[in-house]
């Protein structure tokens, strides 16, 4: 196979990739790589396998690093959010060997580990994947069904979910909109950084929305949705568009606000819209490890979605420093 790795690509070849392959998602794209590039504490590399005509293999890492300075080293870890492309057949999974090798092999320590999170049936790649150390591990997630009228969707909502849901909207006392302006993006992370505190998580900066506002709203590619009451923001879900797939991104909400149950009405005017928009699924962007008592899995849950289980699988850089930092994580977590 005349194949090399590289560390570009045409940016219509790139795209025309995704586009064509069945399991490209949006964050195998080029705009979604630029919104990543715009981000502080983000560094997105490109590296593919290509015969000179067509591409064959696509890793989409992203260094993201949590402290800089001193810290960088223990801070700084790889995530592939997507997973990884390769053409399909023997010559694909021959490009994905080659492009796995040379990356683990020339990255070096520079990432603590690297994390590829499959949004895809990955059973046929793991054997590749698990030569070139990529150890594979559980991770769910809920997928609903779009293509199908909006009520059989309310049906297969859990009854005490649809039974507040129509009371919700009995009242009418939740407005939903969707943030068409920059400056509600701000009112967007305002959510989302008092949903990350209370739940002890970091979040991402606030340029990452603000790119992808600037980069993606204009190509329809994501939608920044609020409710309200009384004109109060109180609650938020982003959500990510492309192809036949509407991605659940980022969620937030004001806890003062829970008795109106804003995040249910706003999670069905969401699969609504997405129903009346024509796309076909929902992915809910992660439900967490089965064996881990998870509080968002249980809300996700609640929808009558699919359970897959697409995993993860990860390469460790570093074992040592992964270590070290892992025990200054924990440390940390203890004195604040």
């Amino acid at each position: 196979m005349n194949a090399k790795v590289v560390r570009t690509l045409p940016e219509q070849t790139w795209r025309a990739f995704v586009d064509e392959h069945p399991a490209g998602n949006i964050f195998h794209t080029p705009e979604m790589f630029q919104v990543l590039g715009r981000t502080t504490g983000h560094r997105p590399e490109l590296w593919a396998v290509t015969n000179d005509e067509d591409v064959l293999a696509l890793l989409l890492p992203v260094q993201i690093t949590l402290l800089d300075g001193l810290f960088r080293r223990f801070t700084t870890r790889a995530v592939v959010y997507g997973g990884v492309l390769c053409a399909p057949g023997a010559r694909g999974h021959e490009a994905l060997a080659l492009l796995l090798r040379t990356y683990t092999q020339k990255v070096g320590g520079a990432p603590l580990f690297t994390e590829l999170r499959n949004l895809s049936d990955m059973e046929a790649l793991q054997p590749i994947l698990s030569e070139y150390g990529f150890v594979y591990e559980d991770h769910l997630n809920y997928l609903i069904d779009l293509d199908r009228p909006s009520d059989a969707i309310m049906q297969s909502i859990g009854r005490r979910t649809r039974k507040n849901i129509r009371r919700g909207l009995r009242r009418d006392e939740v407005v939903i909109e969707e943030a068409k302006e920059c400056e509600q993006v701000a009112a967007c992370y305002e959510l989302l950084s008092q949903t990350y505190v209370a739940a002890e998580v970091p979040l991402a900066d606030r340029s990452l929305f603000e790119a992808a506002f600037d980069l993606l709203y204009p190509r329809s590619m994501i939608r920044f949705t609020l409710a309200h009451v009384d004109q109060t923001p109180v609650a938020v879900s982003v959500e990510l568009l492309y192809k036949d797939t509407v991605y659940g991104w980022y969620g937030g909400v004001d806890r003062d606000y829970a008795s109106y149950m804003p995040n249910e009405l706003l999670m069905w005017h969401i699969l609504q819209w997405g129903v009346e928009s024509g796309y076909r699924l929902y992915d809910f962007g992660g439900a967490g490890k089965p064996d881990e008592e998870y509080g968002v899995r249980d809300f996700k849950a609640k929808f009558g979605g699919e359970l897959v289980c697409f995993g993860r699988n990860t390469f460790v850089h570093a074992p040592r420093m992964l270590w070290l930092s892992e025990r200054g994580y924990h440390l940390l977590r203890r004195w604040l």
